[in-house]
């Protein structure tokens, strides 16, 4: 008799992760207005924990991170380590990071930013503009948190 192939027990467990429990998605909703989170990350090498504040958009049910440079330390370290700590006006929370590689996921990321962020939206014309022009290459990255808690 022929049997279903199980998921591979990483995938499982991040099915699991992915699930956000109702009191995580409440306090999250509280904070969302907020614009920076404190991101505690931990060193690539050293495994030494680092700090960033950087901007973040909570729709509800996903979290997301979004930065202009991936060459950024902070962002070279998360894709080694992806375990995270971050604070919101007081609260704490943990997670794990996951970068996304597809471009339309990355793009509804940058829209959410951008509707979030929306006093900033000369700045991000300029650098579109600079883009297409060729002036500067294009260093978006955007990040999905897994909230556990």
């Amino acid at each position: 008799m022929w049997r279903a192939a199980r998921r591979p027990r990483a995938a499982r467990f991040c099915r699991k992760l992915k699930r956000m429990d109702s009191n995580t998605a409440a306090r999250l909703r509280r904070v969302s207005g907020k614009h920076t989170l404190t991101l505690t990350h931990y060193g690539r090498k050293t495994g030494q924990p680092h700090q960033v504040t950087i901007w973040f958009v909570f729709d509800g049910q996903h979290m997301y991170l979004a930065t202009a440079n991936v060459n950024r330390q902070w962002v070279k370290n998360v894709i080694k380590t992806p375990r995270v700590q971050f604070t919101i006006a007081g609260e704490k929370f943990n997670g794990e990071v996951r970068f996304l590689n597809d471009r339309a996921e990355r793009d509804r990321v940058l829209q959410k930013v951008g509707r979030k962020y929306w006093m900033y939206t000369p700045a991000f014309v300029v650098g579109r503009v600079a883009q297409k022009l060729g002036i500067i290459r294009n260093t978006t990255g955007t990040f999905e948190v897994i909230v556990s808690g």
